[in-house]
């Protein structure tokens, strides 16, 4: 059954526009907490949230819905993704919510859900709370309604938690990092657990007004940061996105890292350590041919999922891998977050720096990406990829293809877009498939 809720990530799309209204956040509050709602003792959920100005409405009307059905509530105030999970899991909390879009511009915001483990929840769980959205809600009695606390203590929390992700004899010292934040949810506790390890820091983004998220800063737009890290003579620079479970890294020539390097980075220095699990890594299927090549040099394996650093996760889990993540800066290191960690993440490059001696332009260029190629293709309606002319362009590039590169074709998650990549050796070749298909796409919409 189609959805009409839930996404490849929680709840997401334009404020005040579909289904990102109070009114349905006060229904997900109340469908999760009648779903929570389990044996006699007082329950309670975590509730936290970006920098983005709807942040308070949405932050509002879920403590409604959730009080309304006999759930206390905490709320944090603005902090990442993963240290919703975190406290979730630390405040033995039946439930946890974080309100983001992520690395979408401010108009848009989202609700992703957790479990009291600290990580997502399966779909079949977010099935059955959207089955009960379009059921009446359990109310509690007058003396069982829920009540709402905030909580002062929660940045300093999550500070603690992840410095732990480094050894004690790990210093930063010497170190000029640039960190921009995005204007987001880790504008205080990024800077702050790096100055405190030891860091010079220079930071960007960290002025959220509620409208300036992602806003030509962060993750997804690093122009910014690469311009300082070169102004300021900066080793390295690191860069969050809107709800910082994601990272991007520049290096001090101002070069881009993506998630694969910092994958492969991480991955070969637990591998040293003895400390590298399931025999390999867990990626998407949009990470470089080169990641998996590089990885198979060192005797370990790549193992795709689909895209969504949900099903990553879940990979993880079910082969007992620690270290996985997406090409685009998700990385998920189980041994000390449930969920992606920009921030963890951004402390474990920063030690092998420290470690290495060497600067980040070196340690961070771990192989040579294939030559990769993505384009988008939007659509107004139906189903391009059952056309047949559309199939047979598709076969076609795949029998070119096979045994020198890859081909990936889906469609987006979150908008009425194709999204057509190959990777091969020959970059010319690359680009000619990529346009066959897009051109394909467009005459069958």
């Amino acid at each position: 059954m189609a959805r009409k809720f839930f996404g490849t990530d929680g709840i997401r799309g334009r404020t005040n526009a579909g289904v990102i209204t109070a009114e349905t956040a006060m229904r997900v509050g109340q469908a999760a907490g009648n779903y929570f709602v389990r044996g006699g003792h007082r329950h309670r959920v975590v509730i936290g949230k970006d920098t983005r100005l709807s942040g308070y409405m949405m932050e509002s009307a879920l403590v409604a819905g959730f009080t309304s059905v006999g759930m206390d509530v905490i709320m944090t105030g603005p902090l990442p993704t993963p240290a919703i999970a975190l406290l979730t899991r630390e405040m033995r909390a039946d439930l946890g919510v974080m309100i983001s879009a992520s690395h979408n511009l401010y108009a848009d915001n989202g609700i992703k859900l957790f479990g009291p483990d600290g990580f997502k929840l399966s779909d079949e769980a977010e099935a059955e709370i959207e089955a009960l959205l379009d059921q009446k809600p359990q109310l509690a009695m007058p003396e069982g309604i829920g009540r709402a606390r905030r909580i002062e203590d929660a940045r300093g929390r999550y500070i603690h938690a992840i410095k732990q992700s480094v050894s004690s004899e790990v210093s930063f010292d010497g170190l000029k990092v640039v960190v921009d934040c995005a204007n987001g949810a880790a504008y205080q506790v990024a800077p702050s657990a790096i100055w405190e390890l030891g860091a010079e820091v220079i930071t960007l983004g960290v002025e959220p007004n509620g409208t300036n998220i992602n806003d030509g800063v962060g993750s997804t737009a690093i122009e910014a940061l690469q311009a300082k890290v070169v102004a300021e003579g900066a080793d390295i620079g690191i860069a969050l996105d809107g709800d910082a479970d994601r990272l991007i890294v520049v290096d001090e020539k101002a070069k881009k890292v993506d998630g694969d390097q910092i994958m492969a980075l991480i991955a070969g220095r637990m591998l040293e350590k003895g400390a590298l699990k399931g025999g390999g890594v867990v990626a998407t299927v949009m990470s470089n041919l080169g990641l998996e090549r590089h990885l198979a040099s060192k005797g370990l394996t790549l193992e795709r999922t689909k895209v969504g650093d949900r099903y990553v996760l879940e990979r993880m889990k079910e082969g007992g891998f620690n270290v996985g993540g997406e090409q685009s800066g998700h990385m998920i290191l189980l041994d000390h977050a449930t969920t992606g960690d920009g921030s963890v993440a951004a402390l474990r490059v920063l030690a092998s720096l420290v470690r290495s001696g060497r600067p980040a332009s070196e340690i961070l260029h771990q192989f040579d990406p294939v030559p990769q190629l993505l384009k988008n293709v939007r659509y107004e309606g139906g189903a391009p990829l059952d056309d047949a002319t559309v199939r047979a362009v598709i076969a076609d590039a795949e029998g070119e293809l096979e045994g020198k590169g890859r081909l990936v074709i889906r469609p987006s998650g979150t908008e009425p877009v194709i999204r057509v990549m190959a990777e091969g050796d020959d970059a010319a070749q690359v680009e000619q498939v990529v346009d066959r298909i897009c051109d394909a796409v467009r005459s069958a919409t």
